[in-house]
């Protein structure tokens, strides 16, 4: 599985490393996370300057995407051009947005009248692009899902993997990154934030994601 971390200029770290660092925890079954961006350098919000590993065109090749969010998204939001370099597909591919990504994915038409979660700051901005705003933490509707809050991207990445691969693999990944001592309750509050959200076999195929 290849999967398009969605890294833009001035990036929130914790949405594109810790969701990119929990899904590579799958490098052993030939998956890979990549920071893919639109240019070959980014800087985050607190100064952190990264070489990309993917171009953004690589998004629309990869299996699944994750959009992270930053300071600079409304401007991202506002360019046509930018956009429509980015090229996704919900029938192919499962797709996460967090936190101001959610406000990409409203500008790239994916979301339309399905409820979305995002962060405090960006839910303004979400709802004045129509959609209407949830005051959780995590939501999925088929192959596209949103989430709130930085510390957020652990349950997209337990979502990414669990319908990719198996709850099992999920489990494992997030217990490996969870605190000694509280793996059992990290495991069972990111399950339970996206086993809603999962289809009814617990074993989820990749080609049963896409049927």
């Amino acid at each position: 599985m290849q999967i398009a971390v969605l890294t833009f200029d001035g990036f929130n770290e914790l949405d594109s490393f810790v969701a990119a660092a929990i899904v590579n925890r799958m490098k052993a079954h030939g998956w890979a996370a990549h920071i893919t961006s639109p240019t070959p350098e980014v800087t985050s919000m607190n100064g952190v300057t990264v070489q990309r590993q993917k171009p953004l065109e690589f998004a629309s090749e990869a299996d699944a995407v994750l959009i992270g969010s930053g300071i600079k998204t409304r401007e991202i939001a506002a360019d046509r051009d930018l956009l429509a370099r980015i090229a996704l597909d919900p029938s192919r591919q499962l797709i996460g947005a967090q936190c101001s990504g959610t406000l990409l994915l409203a500008k790239l038409g994916l979301i339309g009248n399905l409820p979305a979660c995002t962060d405090l700051t960006t839910k303004p901005w979400v709802i004045e692009a129509g959609v209407d705003v949830l005051d959780a933490p995590f939501v999925a509707h088929g192959n596209i899902a949103t989430a709130g809050g930085c510390l957020a991207s652990q349950y997209l990445a337990t979502w990414l993997i669990a319908r990719l691969a198996t709850i099992a693999d999920a489990r494992e990944a997030i217990h490996y990154v969870a605190p000694v001592g509280e793996k059992d309750a990290y495991i069972a509050q990111a399950l339970a934030a996206v086993s809603p959200f999962l289809p009814l076999s617990q074993d989820a195929h990749p080609v049963a994601a896409f049927a």
